[in-house]
């Protein structure tokens, strides 16, 4: 009987010393501070630091293949479909398609805000504002390995039709086509913002993949490119999974849309 009473107390205190710590372990979580309380600093004018450092990027240059060659099928691919983009007559498609390009915010936002039952904004939605603003810097600059090793020319400089930028024609000759950034940071934004709002997934990728289709329109990139950038998003998306800050900023940006999403207040 002794010995059954030893076993009990020490198994008692077993599961007690468990449970603080199990107890510890939360109330760390939910004091751990978002990014709205830190002080982010700007990489670029109006651009906030990312959560990862250069060295956590995804290697653009070892995990893309070059780009087509000319004369190869996937350079007439290239072609093909951007002769298809730059000749569309739709005027409304051509004017989301500029917009597409701004990458100032808010308005940036207004690219996925069309198809978003909460919109994002920095008064309802702080946190996720914050965390869509820092995984940009890494989804952007995660593409620049390739683009600066390959420099590839941009549509316009080789089919000499007008291009539809928020940067200038001097701007982007000097940036890489290859992989296209601003898919990179579209394809990452649509893959972050399932996780918010999982009941609007189709409507959010198929916008994610339009972003993409916008670049075609402005005739800044080529089809290969927007390829690439999508997979550069989503490998940014899956490196930031990794990381302490981004999980908490995310886990604040998925309780702030369910509390809108209850209150009904947005």
């Amino acid at each position: 009987m002794k010995t059954f009473n030893k076993i009990f107390i020490v198994f008692f205190l077993s599961v007690f010393i468990f449970s603080c710590n199990n107890t510890t372990q939360k109330v760390q979580v939910k004091t751990e501070k978002t990014s709205l309380f830190k002080n982010v600093k700007e990489v670029h004018p109006g651009i906030l630091a990312g959560y990862l450092s250069q060295d956590e990027y995804p290697n653009s240059l070892k995990l893309l293949p070059p780009p087509p060659k000319k004369g190869s099928a996937a350079y007439a691919y290239d072609v093909e479909l951007s002769k298809k983009y730059t000749s569309l007559t739709d005027t409304a498609r051509i004017e989301r398609a500029k917009k597409d390009a701004i990458l100032t915010f808010p308005e940036a936002f207004d690219a996925f805000n069309i198809v978003l039952d909460i919109p994002v904004s920095e008064k309802k939605t702080p946190n996720l504002y914050m965390l869509l603003r820092r995984s940009m810097a890494d989804a952007g600059l995660a593409t620049y390995a390739a683009k600066n090793n390959y420099s590839r020319a941009r549509p316009f400089m080789v089919n000499h039709l007008p291009e539809y930028d928020a940067s200038t024609k001097e701007q982007l000759r000097k940036d890489g086509s290859y992989p296209s950034g601003h898919t990179a940071i579209g394809w990452a934004w649509a893959l972050i913002l399932t996780e918010i709002y999982p009941n609007q997934t189709d409507a959010i990728i198929e916008r994610g993949k339009q972003y993409g289709i916008s670049r075609m329109i402005c005739n800044v990139h080529w089809y290969s490119d927007v390829i690439a950038g999508r997979f550069i998003g989503a490998a940014t998306v899956a490196r930031l999974h990794a990381n302490k800050d981004f999980l908490t900023d995310l886990e604040a940006a998925k309780k702030e849309a369910l509390r809108l999403t209850k209150s009904h207040k947005y």
